[in-house]
């Protein structure tokens, strides 16, 4: 077939398609208006799962940690290890098609660590996530996330996101219904547009079955993040764009796609779909707005990309060699069968803004965990002594190990009992000074800010809390240090 017929009858499909979408518009329209009438309605009636299918490109996986896709859905959205026994526990949802169960997986994993071992589909095609093997990029099994590194609300209920470190990743290389060769997808992923990083690949979608990488066209995935070795978009970055194999691209161009921006919501919603010699970028702030079209048109200008070779493999934070050096937040995702029409899209998008993501409300008191390390802020010796060095150790659920947030900005500890601050030693300011636990005096260098990237910085200095050297060994001293966007700077309180 010539590439002209292929043009011809590619776009004839999407004519066609289009046409199906206009005739649901109505019914589409009723569910977006649905949606903005009220957020804690909306999970308990209807899913992003449930528009999609309505405008006839049905999700063939669903994964999320957040909340149900699917007004019905009742299953478990994820499975946690917790270090102290191995033991396993499904966390599932509060009520049918509503929010995660946040305090079961807090119960379950109090005074140790837990890990996400499985994603579960919440579709029927059981697409789950797990563990991801190695691949031709990097041996493996990859890391699994930390259970709690990402906390976040939807409409007030606590939950947790997927934190991907560097050398973090989930794939599923046997699935059923999802597209491959040149047939048409949809996906969208909403993800902390804010944690990101250069390295190859943040991804969710599709990829290649044997971990390997096996030629162009042999993917379609959502990428975020601000490489520039293959094509980029307008503006530092972080951009949106599709990883396509042996290659990142914004548009029709190999290089670069000046309307393909720099997008860095706190909560990001991202687009990517794919029909024969067609494919679109879409994204938005999941927390209020529309969505905008940053790309569509015609596949890349290259050899291997039109048609497409996709195999149908699913991964979330890798790439499809399993490079594993980039980092990111997931916290929902589907892949669609069929190329979804914008009305649906649109329709999807206000379901998003209606869950009402939003930053989770720091915890008044408890562990302060390390995102690189998994290991908890740590008076050594359960001292009282003033002018010890914190450490991080083994979070063991101590009072060593637990702090408070006051009003005023201060982290407290109560050891021997003593009450102490988190301190910067002698007011310094410079890179690695020293952080320790001092009488509480009312000082800038006790004073601390905790930030939406989960970075905590003094006030006084401006410089970041840092595990010294991305240190993960137990006793690793914390220091100030400037800031970088490492995950031996990140944090979360609770």
């Amino acid at each position: 077939m010539s590439d002209t017929t292929r043009t011809t009858r590619g776009r004839g499909a999407l004519r066609r398609l289009a046409r199906a979408g206009a005739a649901l518009a109505v019914l589409v329209g009723a569910l977006a208006g649905a949606t903005a009438t009220s957020g804690a309605a909306q999970a308990a009636t209807q899913g992003p799962c449930d528009i999609y299918r309505a405008g006839g490109t049905p999700c063939v996986a669903a994964h999320s940690t957040t909340r149900a896709l699917y007004g019905g859905y009742a299953g478990p959205l994820y499975q946690v290890r917790r270090a102290s026994d191995q033991a396993l526990r499904d966390i599932g949802v509060l009520s049918t098609g509503g929010y995660a169960d946040a305090a079961a997986q807090d119960a379950f994993c109090a005074h140790t660590t837990c890990v996400i071992t499985v994603i579960y589909d919440q579709s029927e095609r059981h697409n789950h996530l797990t563990q991801a093997p190695g691949g031709g990029a990097a041996p493996g099994p990859d890391n699994l996330a930390d259970a709690t590194l990402a906390p976040t609300t939807l409409n007030g209920h606590r939950a947790y996101g997927v934190y991907v470190a560097p050398g973090t990743g989930y794939r599923n290389n046997h699935t059923s219904g999802v597209a491959t060769g040149d047939q048409p997808e949809g996906m969208y992923a909403i993800l902390d547009g804010t944690h990101y990083n250069g390295g190859c690949c943040f991804d969710y979608g599709n990829a290649e079955t044997s971990s390997n990488d096996t030629g162009n066209g042999h993917m379609e995935a959502i990428y975020f993040g601000n490489i520039k070795v293959w094509g980029y978009g307008s503006g530092p970055g972080p951009w949106v764009m599709a990883d396509l194999e042996n290659g990142l691209f914004s548009g029709a161009d190999t290089r670069y796609n000046a309307n393909d921006p720099t997008v860095n919501h706190r909560y990001l919603t991202a687009m990517v779909k794919g029909a024969p010699n067609q494919w679109a970028i879409r994204a938005g702030d999941a927390q209020s707005g529309g969505l905008s079209t940053f790309y569509s048109g015609p596949r890349p200008n290259a050899a291997g990309y039109d048609p497409m070779h996709k195999e149908g493999a699913i991964i979330l934070g890798i790439g499809g060699d399993n490079s594993k050096s980039a980092r990111g937040t997931f916290y929902e995702g589907v892949m669609t069968a069929g190329y979804p029409s914008e009305a649906t899209e649109n329709a999807v998008q206000a379901n998003i803004v209606a869950a009402g993501y939003a930053n989770s409300p720091a915890a008044a008191s408890g562990a302060l965990r390390g995102a690189g390390s998994g290991k908890c802020l740590d008076v050594p010796g359960a001292s009282g002594t003033p002018g010890l060095q914190t450490q991080i150790n083994g979070c063991s659920g101590g009072a060593s190990q637990t702090w408070t947030r006051t009003a005023d900005g201060r982290l407290t500890v109560d050891v021997s009992g003593t009450t102490l601050c988190l301190d910067a030693y002698g007011g310094a300011t410079a890179d690695g000074t020293k952080v320790v636990t001092w009488p509480c005096n009312g000082g800038a260098n006790q004073q601390w800010q905790f930030n939406a990237d989960g970075s905590v910085t003094g006030v006084q200095s401006g410089r970041c809390l840092d595990v010294a050297g991305a240190g993960t060994a137990d006793a690793t001293p914390v220091q100030l240090w400037s800031c970088w966007g490492g995950d031996n700077q990140r944090w979360a309180l609770g």
